[in-house]
């Protein structure tokens, strides 16, 4: 699919939640990418939108052996499935579009995965034609802020899109947020608080096969508080097990006690009080990212790989918003660690990893604090259906 070119006037987005009248019919189309990532923000969009908004929603995938490990109730091999509120539809290149029909009031690309040719047609025919938003990949690169809500015609049909960016102020899209998340994760630490006598970490680690783990492994071994690291399931408990073989003849004695164990891979469901039952959280991704800056933990971002480094940029320009308020030492200790993790330097993890630490009581309090700021701006479904009410022609 192929639009033009933005054009220079950006809509205004209220600043206010708005409950559309129901029914709403909603629509979103979603490619399986890095398996998980990017249908875990579909699949979250489309469950708010249905649970809070009773909207009716359809979610086209076209992975659904993927989804099914996020979400285990469904089915593969079943073009057309109910899972809660929400109606799944296999996506299948080439497929007709009547098992989506008719075209939504509200349609939905994530990531610019393309919409079918036939659904398209399906759109054009429609009088009004549906309001349809292009949910872009989260940013906090300066350049986003210009481009949020900017329309792109279609080049040959009558129909605009929009794009839709995610983000961390006022001037993007928000974030993923259901109503009750804050309250949940409060009401877990309550829960969960450890007792008085009771010291020591708990870390996760879930980030890309080429994380440099064996050197954070070595790093958090040496540390002189006891430990318990959580190492998701896959390649890097592989490596975990692998380390673990290398390090047994040479263990000091005397040495804190330290355990390294493999996490299971997890539903979407039960995904955020697995964060919430660690204190560092070293995340990767999109939904995983986002979901550890609603734990409110000091976390450590594996930024996907891009070429020339352009991932940096974008890791940067988040470091830049959210490390205001953070001491300069603070900040330097936060910055330094991330960027050893995403270079990879391995010979900078460990005094990295030691200055973190060292800083740790500062972070744990700026991450509450950075979650209260985020939660204080509306989330991204109400932001969306704002912009949805006040543009499209109904």
């Amino acid at each position: 699919m192929t639009h033009s070119a933005p054009s220079a006037h950006s809509p205004d987005l209220p600043n206010v939640q708005y409950l559309p009248p129901s029914p709403l019919s909603c629509d979103i189309f979603c490619r399986v990418v890095d398996n998980y990532g990017d249908i875990g923000v579909a699949w979250r969009l489309a469950r708010q939108l249905a649970a809070e908004y009773a909207a009716t929603i359809r979610l086209a995938v076209d992975d659904l052996a993927s989804f099914q490990r996020l979400v285990p109730s469904i089915r593969t091999g079943i073009p057309m499935q109910r899972v809660g509120e929400v109606t799944i539809v296999e996506w299948r290149d080439g497929s007709d579009a009547t098992r989506i029909a008719p075209a939504a009031d509200l349609v939905i690309e994530a990531f610019g995965c393309g919409l079918p040719a036939d659904y398209l047609n399906l759109m054009a025919l429609r009088a009004p034609p549906p309001f349809w938003v292009n949910l872009e990949y989260l940013s906090a690169e300066p350049w986003v802020r210009e481009h949020h809500l900017l329309p792109s015609p279609h080049v040959t049909l009558p129909l605009t899109s929009y794009f839709f960016f995610p983000g961390f102020t006022t001037r993007t899209g928000g974030l993923i947020r259901e109503r009750d998340l804050i309250t949940r994760r409060d009401t877990a630490a309550r829960a969960a608080a450890k007792p008085t006598d009771q010291t020591g970490l708990h870390i996760l680690v879930f980030g890309y096969d080429h994380a440099p783990v064996e050197t954070l492994f070595t790093a958090i071994s040496e540390s002189k508080e006891t430990v318990l690291c959580r190492v998701s399931e896959g390649a890097l408990a592989e490596r975990l097990e692998r380390w673990r073989g290398s390090q047994a003849e040479i263990a000091p004695e005397g040495a804190p006690m330290h355990e390294f164990e493999v996490t299971p891979f997890v539903p979407l469901a039960d995904f955020d009080d697995l964060l919430w039952r660690n204190d560092i959280l070293f995340v990767r991704g999109e939904d995983s990212f986002v979901r550890a800056q609603w734990a409110a933990k000091p976390l450590v971002w594996h930024i996907y790989p891009q070429a020339d480094d352009a991932h940096l940029k974008k890791l940067n320009a988040f470091l830049d918003l959210y490390c205001c308020g953070l001491s300069a030492r603070a900040e330097a200790a936060m910055r330094r660690l991330w960027l050893a993790w995403n270079r990879p330097i391995r010979e900078e993890i460990g005094p990295a990893w030691n200055d973190f630490l060292a800083h740790l009581p500062a972070l744990n309090t700026h991450a509450l604090d950075w979650s209260k700021r985020l939660a204080d701006m509306p989330d991204l479904a109400a932001n969306l259906l704002s912009f949805y009410r006040k543009n499209a022609k109904i």
